[in-house]
């Protein structure tokens, strides 16, 4: 079963709490234009599927987070030429994975650099560089890993508790 929604699950595990992998009840991903419209595109899926989840309690908190992982892979991590040949292989994927209590957003790219905020070399007051800092503000936690295998690029996740403790 080497889906792209288990390959990005699986290194994921690692990075994570001790989750019970078979306490997932559910995923969903979508593939993102090169493009920055794909952020308000990514906030669209995202709420459409915290609905269906009956989490639509955690949109403003969930959908700031992606907003900035989208803008982050899209901004730094996508090629210039990338919207040539994103039919065949979208550079940037949003995947939500939901656990009983857990709930993650992972976004893929093309890129293996790693994700940093940016400080001194930039306005301070720009939006650019703040994205992390809201990530980690906003979610439980987060991380990144290089992908494995035959795909390139990397992960950015943020955990979410939600549910019962």
């Amino acid at each position: 079963m080497g889906t792209n929604g288990s390959t990005v699950l699986e290194p994921l595990r690692q990075g994570l709490p001790p989750i019970d992998p078979g306490a997932v009840s559910t995923s969903a991903s979508c593939a993102l234009p090169a493009r920055y419209e794909a952020v308000r595109g990514a906030r669209k899926f995202t709420s459409a599927t915290l609905d269906r989840w009956e989490l639509s309690e955690r949109f403003d908190d969930v959908a700031l987070v992606v907003s900035e992982l989208v803008t982050n892979a899209l901004r730094h991590a996508v090629p210039a030429d990338a919207s040539q040949d994103e039919g065949q292989n979208p550079p940037v994927r949003l995947h939500l994975m939901r656990w009983s209590s857990r709930l993650v957003c992972a976004v893929r790219d093309p890129s293996q650099e790693s994700p940093e905020a940016r400080d001194g070399e930039e306005d301070f007051a720009a939006e650019s560089g703040r994205g992390l800092f809201l990530v980690d503000s906003f979610s439980d936690s987060w991380g990144w890993h290089p992908l494995a295998g035959t795909l390139r690029g990397k992960v950015v996740w943020a955990l979410f508790r939600v549910g019962p403790e």
